[in-house]
């Protein structure tokens, strides 16, 4: 189980990117679209202007149930060792087990 500090802190990150995700997007079209490198600067410099942690790279996503921040399947929002769990108790429909 993972801190409940660490947990925390990554709410904090998905609730600030969420807050600022118009702003990078608008930022990064105009970026796109100016032709002069003196204007692509001063757009770059409002681009660097919200706090770090509203980076989307900064994200990292966790298990659900545990909230271990490594080896997670994107497609049930589960580590490994507790998505192999689930599937030997029969808790996910669909999964089968692997036996060679």
């Amino acid at each position: 189980m993972a801190r409940k500090s660490l947990i925390q802190r990554e709410k904090k990150r998905q609730k600030l990117e969420k807050k600022y995700h118009l702003i990078r997007r608008s930022s990064k079209k105009e970026i796109s679209k100016v032709p002069s490198l003196s204007e692509k600067w001063e757009i770059h410099g409002k681009l660097q202007s919200p706090p770090r942690n509203s980076a989307p790279t900064r994200l990292h996503r966790r298990c659900f149930s545990t909230g271990r921040p490594r080896a997670n399947y994107r497609d049930f929002g589960l580590s490994g060792h507790i998505l192999r769990e689930m599937v030997h108790a029969c808790l996910l429909p669909g999964a089968t087990r692997s036996s060679w």
